[in-house]
């Protein structure tokens, strides 16, 4: 008799640790899908921010936000916008992009 009451309380434990389980996932889910978002906006505000600085006429900005539009990164993939960023951090001084440039121009004309 005592051993079945043990096998019992097992198998009791087993479902509230069923239970703790699934109500840890349920959390993790919500958490995960949060910070998601949270990410997400947060790269959104920094493209914004690159625009901003970019504008201003700020070499790194301008050459970061060519990047992102070269690699797809948070906004559409668009060639032309990351080619005019990456000519106008050329011509604000920045060397590395005049290397991008001519792979751009090479593949336009190949």
């Amino acid at each position: 008799m005592e051993s079945i009451n043990s096998i019992i309380d097992y198998i009791k434990s087993i479902e509230d640790i069923e239970l703790y389980l699934i109500l840890f996932l349920i959390f993790f889910i919500i958490w995960f899908i949060f910070n998601t978002i949270a990410y997400h906006k947060g790269q959104k505000r920094k493209v914004k921010n690159l625009h901003r600085f970019a504008q201003k006429g700020e070499v790194k900005a301008q050459s970061d936000l060519a990047k992102h539009y070269h690699k797809g990164k948070v906004v559409k993939k668009n060639l032309d916008s990351a080619a005019f960023w990456y000519q106008k951090a050329y011509f604000a001084g920045d060397k590395k992009a005049k290397s991008v440039l001519d792979k751009f121009i090479y593949k336009k004309k190949g």
